[in-house]
């Protein structure tokens, strides 16, 4: 198979590459998707050749992202996407808890998009100072 790419597109690409490995393999420690690791480096290998060398490193055998790639803003994307999951994740948790102690239905989406909403605008309002853990 053959994909032409502009180096725009290119550079894209390994953006994208970048954040799904990311995605997928930074917490999973020796558990690691190796075939992800291997499309990351095959692509990172391909940068010397295209005018973009400041973007790899090669090491012990193997192409990586440099530092000046993964210092160079792809990581502020990637935290704001896991701070808009964490709110995400968080309003629905809580509002399901509510729904559960009212016994409303769990399947009752117009409820749940309600509350969600209200704990939406509380963490935009008040991040999460106002959440507390109580025994």
């Amino acid at each position: 198979m053959q994909i032409e790419l502009t180096e725009k597109e290119f550079r894209r690409l390994l953006d994208m590459v970048y954040i799904g490995n990311w995605i997928l393999n930074s917490c999973r420690e020796d558990d690691r998707f190796e075939d992800y690791d291997d499309m990351e480096e095959k692509l990172f290998s391909l940068c010397p050749d295209h005018g973009m060398s400041a973007l790899t490193r090669f090491w012990d055998g193997h192409w990586y992202p440099s530092r000046a790639f993964e210092e160079g803003g792809i990581h502020e994307a990637i935290a704001d996407y896991e701070d808009a999951v964490f709110y995400d994740i968080l309003a629905e948790e809580l509002a399901r808890r509510d729904m559960s102690a009212e016994q409303i239905s769990q399947y009752d989406d117009e409820a749940l998009a309600e509350r969600m909403e209200e704990y939406f605008d509380e963490f935009e309002k008040h991040g999460i100072d106002n959440v507390r853990i109580e025994p």
